[in-house]
């Protein structure tokens, strides 16, 4: 999608936050530990090929990435350390896998067996296994031991690493999060092959459970200043810095008399005089329907969105008349006011991730620092 850049809604992201976050995973896990930045889905939008620029030059270990076109994709912009695919690809990737360096996840043998008839340059893998998440793994301690021996017999296939996924390595309780971890611990326990990488830890883990095996973490949203537990959240080890903002401009005001209807469904009716701006962001944008009634910062003062949104307009009730061109900052501080994804994520009874990850390629981004 072609980015509105003639449009005043932008997305401003902070490279010295993402450094700062960077930096201080990289000092709380201790030189014994791997960091491997995730940038999949475009770097939770923040850009995955500026994002892995960045950390190149802080000399990160590696990334991890979701599909094999995200992975080239960084491979294309001349990103040359270790890339990870978390998700399965089709067996029949697996030789442009091998041809660009890329590393990938598999969960079952077959896979495996049909890739070493296919490969003609080293394919790096890593087993997934699942201990609880019910996704992609290996689950039964005979059928991974059976991989492990397949590999074995396959030089062509390097074994790379073997990890696992928590599901709730971000809640309070970590009943289940103890679950997992025995699991793994199980699975990984006396196999007759040595993986150069054994991870488990996501960000939220990598904070909070430092005592879980392994020696690679795979920093996701810890990296772009936001907590993985959200707003109700565990105390962190250190400062996060939101390294998003989002913000547009008012474009259109006018006061509107009591018992006018706004938007879509006429769904709000102005119950006195109230003055009215319309914002260039909607859902097209990925500012969705829910998000109706949710605040927005003018001038320092919180203002509802009124009426439904539209998808590419929404509605403001402010408290006076503004200039056109005034700013309105949906994510982001201003005038000592803070609106972060977490606040927008309990309103819109979701997570601080699907804020960021709905936000569409139609916003332009813009980098400082």
């Amino acid at each position: 999608m072609q980015p509105s850049i003639h449009r005043p809604t932008v997305i401003q992201i902070d490279r010295d936050a993402l450094r700062n976050n960077y930096l201080q995973a990289r000092q709380l896990a201790g030189s014994e530990k791997r960091i491997f930045a995730v940038v999949k889905a475009d770097a939770y939008h923040h850009g995955a090929v500026v994002v892995a620029q960045i950390l190149h030059e802080l000399q990160v270990d590696g990334f991890c990435v979701a599909t094999i076109d995200e992975a080239l994709e960084l491979r294309t912009a001349g990103i040359t350390e270790q890339i990870l695919v978390l998700g399965l690809i089709p067996v029949q990737q697996a030789p442009l896998a091998a041809q660009n360096d890329i590393s990938v996840a598999v969960g079952d043998l077959t896979w495996l067996q049909t890739a070493a008839f296919t490969v003609r340059s080293p394919l790096k893998v890593h087993l997934a296994l699942d201990t609880g998440m019910g996704r992609i793994g290996f689950r039964e301690k005979s059928a991974l031991v059976e991989a492990c021996q397949f590999l074995k017999t396959q030089p062509q296939l390097i074994p790379e690493g073997i990890f696992t996924h928590f599901a709730t390595a971000d809640e309070l309780s970590d009943d289940y999060f103890q679950q997992q971890l025995a699991q793994f611990e199980f699975l990984i326990q006396d196999l007759p092959i040595t993986f150069e990488n054994v991870h488990c830890a996501n960000s939220a883990t990598s904070l909070w459970h430092r005592q879980a095996p392994g020696n690679l973490i795979r920093l996701g949203i810890g990296l772009y200043g936001l907590n993985p537990a959200g707003s109700h959240s565990k105390q962190l080890p250190y400062s996060l810095q939101p390294a998003l903002s989002l913000t547009s401009q008012i474009v259109a005001i006018k006061q509107l008399p009591a018992g006018q209807s706004i938007s879509y469904g006429a769904t709000y009716t102005t119950e006195q005089p109230e003055i009215i701006a319309t914002v260039p962001l909607g859902y097209a944008d990925g500012w969705q329907r829910r998000m109706t009634g949710s605040k927005v910062l003018v001038d320092g003062h919180l203002c509802p969105i009124v009426g439904r949104i539209c998808m590419d307009q929404l509605m403001i009730k402010v408290p006076k008349f503004y200039p056109l061109g005034t700013l309105v900052t949906f994510i982001g501080q201003q005038n000592q006011q803070t609106l972060s994804a977490d606040v927008a994520a309990d309103y819109g009874q979701t997570i601080n991730y699907e804020i960021l990850c709905n936000l569409s390629d139609r916003i332009p981004r813009k980098y400082i620092n």
